[in-house]
């Protein structure tokens, strides 16, 4: 959520960064901004009703005892009442009104964003070479089928279209992907953290995801209540929540949290040619870190985030390109993001395998998620920060394919063979 004094402040400003992301909120922030002067004005005008009402509710007893008439006073206290039980009323659907409208409002990207989409996004740094082949490369869906990695056919038969089965060898290395970020994720300092998967509409509100994406889910009708939960699409919509209506220490920041979950997305089921097997799905696994920080120390945790993805990839040995993405291509609740992304030869292109985006103070005002300064005890919103580290599902296809040799094998990538008892080689069955 937007700061309200930047938007009575700046309005001119908040509307031309929206604009670049590709909102148009002028007709909104217009709302807003009367909303919020009509309602500061009626509660100036109820505070003086109200205090009005507590010095003559203190007056009436001493008139009485004095035998004065207090039926004025009385008839006074009774319009009074009704004046400010109205007002009340009205301030509160106004302050609905605005919520609602301040929820509509995406997060304005940073100044230093080039405006517009994709077409705008800036490589900023590469790693690496391209894999040239000496032989024609497979598809990452037929070695998967040849070495008996994943059972495709089955995932289907099981959950439908967007699914897949790992199996064998196949889920060993799915899973020393997994143990290999968490691992080196909890040596830089990462408290790990396994959240429910079911959560509760409040924690897609605070990440900002609801109530633009709360289509976009996996919904739970509880049959016994009224409660609805809905499967997390990513482990920021809890990890986002862990500190909600809370005030920590400055000493406590920053925070730092990774946590595994699978990933449930009912927008995924888009499929182009090109994106045969794991590339979209509507379940697949991520290892996410969190960061709640000060606003000083703000741009220092995103580079640090940045640099923990890039070292990940860097140590599977993939070819990839760190992104500046423009505004409008970063999310709707994200200030600024940057993606690494790597090469799937079978794709002739690049795919996203992390994206590291701040919040700045977004998702803490949404979630009231605030600190207490030490220096004088001012209670500040703390800023959020997130980035992939990693998902598998395009790791997984990119290993195999860039790895692949000429005999239909996939060799292991060195950090990888720990988990797998020194396997180093994935060969053909048979």
């Amino acid at each position: 959520m937007l700061d309200i004094r930047y938007l009575r402040d700046n309005p001119a400003d908040a509307k031309a960064r929206l604009l670049t992301k590709g909102q148009d909120a002028s007709s909104d922030i217009d709302r807003i901004l009367a909303i919020d002067s009509e309602r500061r004005t009626l509660s100036t005008v109820n505070d003086e009703r109200k205090a009005r009402q507590n010095r003559v509710n203190k007056e009436i007893p001493a008139k009485r005892k004095a035998g004065e008439d207090t039926a004025p006073l009385l008839a006074e206290m009774k319009l009074l009442a009704e004046a400010v039980k109205a007002d009340d009323a009205k301030i509160k659907d106004l302050e609905a009104e605005q919520r609602t409208l301040m929820l509509g409002l995406w997060n304005v990207p940073d100044p230093d964003l080039k405006p517009g989409g994709k077409e705008n996004n800036e490589p900023i740094r590469t790693f690496g070479e391209p894999r040239k082949f000496g032989f024609e490369p497979k598809h990452h869906v037929d070695l998967c089928t040849a070495l008996g990695l994943i059972d495709y056919e089955r995932g289907v038969k099981l959950a439908g279209s967007g699914f897949w089965v790992y199996k064998g060898m196949g889920a060993r290395l799915e899973w020393a992907l997994l143990n290999y970020f968490i691992d080196s994720h909890l040596a830089a300092g990462y408290e790990l953290i396994l959240p429910p998967h079911m959560l509760v509409y409040e924690c897609g509100e605070t990440a900002g995801q609801f109530p633009k994406f709360a289509d976009e889910v996996y919904k739970i009708a509880n049959p016994t209540d009224e409660r609805m939960h809905y499967m997390l699409p990513t482990a920021e919509a809890a990890l986002a929540s862990l500190h909600r209506d809370e005030i920590l220490s400055e000493a406590e920041l920053p925070k730092k949290y990774i946590s595994y979950t699978p990933c449930f997305r009912r927008e995924a089921g888009s499929y182009r040619s090109d994106e045969r097997g794991m590339i979209r799905g509507h379940q697949f696994n991520k290892v996410e870190m969190f960061q709640y920080t000060t606003p000083e120390n703000s741009d220092a945790a995103f580079e640090e985030l940045v640099g923990r993805a890039e070292d990940l990839v860097k140590g599977l040995g993939f070819h990839f390109q760190t992104v500046k993405l423009a505004a409008g291509d970063c999310s709707a609740s994200m200030a600024r993001t940057y993606d690494i992304e790597i090469s799937i030869p079978s794709m002739d292109g690049y795919k996203e395998v992390s994206s590291v985006s701040n919040a700045r103070d977004f998702q803490a005002r949404r979630g009231m998620i605030r600190y207490r300064r030490e220096s004088d005890g001012k209670i500040d919103y703390a800023h959020t920060l997130n980035g992939s580290g990693l998902a598998t599902s395009r790791i997984f296809p990119a290993l195999v394919e860039q790895n692949q040799n000429e005999d239909g094998s996939v060799t292991i990538p060195e950090v990888l063979r720990k988990y797998l008892g020194g396997v180093s080689q994935l060969t053909v069955e048979g």
